[in-house]
């Protein structure tokens, strides 16, 4: 790789501004969610991928990649998740060596129930603070950042 320049003026705060966005806003969110719902934020988002998934299953792999987060720690978040009952691990029929994740009518009932509670927070931390304009704006960028960061989701679905 190249020398690269430095930022410039418009590049520093924006970069700051982002990376202040994606430290401080998991944690404000989490510091009410968590007690008020018993669920992190990552444990939240899993729930919603898996309602959102036909049949409520994905794959391990597929739902770590869904969720940006890594193999090792989807497992680990999959596991607390099958300790609480809000999720079920199943052997891939397809293939012995992979498994799926599916959201239980308990887990379903959770995502419900801590909704109102998720809405509230992302109101008061977001959307509160930015213009209709501002969100019609903004949206289509941080989609775009967002699909460079995505790696190919797997094809061998169970």
């Amino acid at each position: 790789m190249g020398e690269q320049s430095a930022l410039d003026l418009d590049e520093a705060p924006f970069w700051r501004a982002l990376m202040r966005i994606t430290t401080a806003l998991p944690r404000a969110l989490e510091d009410q969610f968590l007690p008020e719902t018993g669920l992190a934020i990552t444990d939240y988002g899993v729930l919603v991928a898996l309602s959102e998934a036909p049949d409520r299953l994905l794959r391990i792999s597929a739902l770590a990649t869904t969720t940006g987060l890594s193999l090792s720690r989807i497992s680990r978040v999959v596991d607390d998740l099958t300790r609480r009952g809000l999720v079920e691990k199943r052997k891939c029929a397809e293939d012995g060596r992979a498994s799926n994740a599916v959201l239980t009518g308990a887990g379903l009932a959770k995502l419900e129930a801590a909704y109102p509670s998720h809405l509230a927070r992302v109101r008061a931390s977001v959307f509160d603070h930015l213009s209709a304009e501002d969100v019609r704006t903004a949206g289509p960028v941080l989609a775009r950042l967002a699909a460079a960061l995505d790696t190919a989701p797997p094809t061998d679905d169970c």
